[in-house]
């Protein structure tokens, strides 16, 4: 037993070193196992698919630290280096929803090759410069409204709620993101943000003068109307989580890793002090992850939008850590494309929270609870900041916020 856990500190030791301080081939390939590996809901074995994994890993969108971009908000830092490891996993786990939204989950990656004009409209949007819809600068700046200085080191729940307000201008996505408060997701609440049409007054039109119908379709707002009660906004569901109060709960193990299996999943945003990944699933009690800890050059598309996207996809397996050092703050991310996949991923849920539950699921706002319309006009994330700034006070190369 000895022997073993001196084993597994050792390799703990090795596989959670960022890729600054290693070379890509000394990263350990995936353990000879029978245990399942899960990545994003997809399950592979790891003695018979291990091209398989590494294709499905390198599939991922891989977004790192960048250098020589221009200076954010005109005069800022041309560098996230040193603090932007969080804000490049909010990147990495809302371009997995993007690719799931406009390409597939199963979609792959081919290198060197002409990529779809879908993929490179999906990346443009990442590019490190202030036009991007979810550039750095376009979180780092939209972070400074939830009360972080460019610069500054954010923790899962603000990196969530900036995401969700950067998604109202991404037009061609139409992405609904909801960040679920205070440990509960509301399906009331988010099927309304989703089916924005539920809310129309249907006898607005019929005290109007008669719809007209030209050329087979109906005319004006009813029209639209009619036109929407067949969609479903795309759900980018995030659920900032504290899952213990200096270590994770062991309770909690066997949920979290449940969350993987859905095919819904977008992954998990979290880390450890000092530094924040993007995981993707798990092997046994070890997590997958993908770390943003290397400093890239900036990259800039030529005049097609083109450009070389080798150094956003990771080549090399991904490291992998226990279960057991993840911080417990973290922030659970899943993707419903359609009002089916939602209702799925709730009875999935139902049976995942049985026991300890990590978080709530309830059919309509709970009294207790404030208004969805109040959070968004004036967020007062009192407990959920302050149990971040726990999670930032530990990271002793950044500012410690005062409580």
């Amino acid at each position: 037993t000895t022997s073993r856990l001196c084993w597994s500190l050792a390799f703990l030791s090795t596989a959670t070193l960022t890729y600054d301080s290693l070379h890509y081939g000394e990263i350990e390939d995936f353990p000879e196992t029978s245990e399942p590996v899960w990545i994003l809901g997809k399950q592979f074995s790891a003695l018979t698919e291990k091209d398989e994994i590494l294709a499905d890993v390198t599939s991922r969108l891989w977004f790192t630290y960048r250098k020589n971009f221009q200076p954010i908000g005109g005069t800022g830092p041309t560098s996230d280096t040193g603090w932007g490891c969080m804000l490049r996993c909010g990147q990495m786990i809302l371009g997995q929803a993007l690719i799931c939204r406009h390409l597939g989950r199963d979609w792959t990656w081919s290198p060197g090759q002409r990529q779809r004009a879908e993929y490179i409209s999906i990346l443009n949007a990442f590019i490190d410069k202030k036009d991007s819809y979810y550039s750095i600068h376009q979180i780092a700046q939209m972070g400074v409204g939830e009360g972080k200085s460019i610069g500054q080191w954010y923790g899962p729940n603000t990196v969530a709620q900036v995401l969700k307000k950067l998604a109202v201008f991404d037009s061609r996505s139409r992405l609904a993101v909801h960040v679920a408060m205070d440990n509960t997701v509301v399906i009331e609440e988010i099927k309304r943000l989703c089916m924005p049409w539920l809310d129309f007054d249907r006898g607005a039109c019929a005290a109007s003068e008669e719809p007209r119908e030209m050329n087979g379709a109906l005319e004006g707002a009813c029209a639209l109307a009619e036109e929407e009660t067949a969609l479903w906004k795309p759900l980018v569901l995030l659920i900032p989580l504290r899952l213990g109060l200096s270590d994770i709960n062991e309770a909690y193990f066997e949920p979290l890793k449940q969350c993987f299996m859905m095919p819904q999943s977008l992954g998990v945003i979290g880390g450890k002090p000092n530094s924040a990944h993007y995981f993707i699933g798990f092997v046994g009690h070890e997590l997958i992850y993908l770390d943003p800890h290397t400093t890239q050059p900036a990259v800039d598309p030529n005049e097609d939008s083109q450009f070389p996207d080798d150094s956003y996809h990771c080549q090399h397996p991904p490291c992998r850590m226990h279960i057991c050092e993840l911080d417990p703050s973290i922030a659970a991310g899943f993707f419903c494309q359609t009002e089916d996949d939602f209702d799925d991923w709730c009875a999935q849920i139902r049976k995942v929270l049985k026991g300890l539950p990590m978080f709530e699921l309830v059919d309509s706002q709970p009294s207790h609870l404030i208004t969805a319309d109040v959070l968004n006009l004036t967020p007062d994330f009192s407990e959920s900041d302050r149990l971040e700034r726990f999670f930032d006070s530990e990271d002793e190369e950044f500012e410690i916020l005062s409580l």
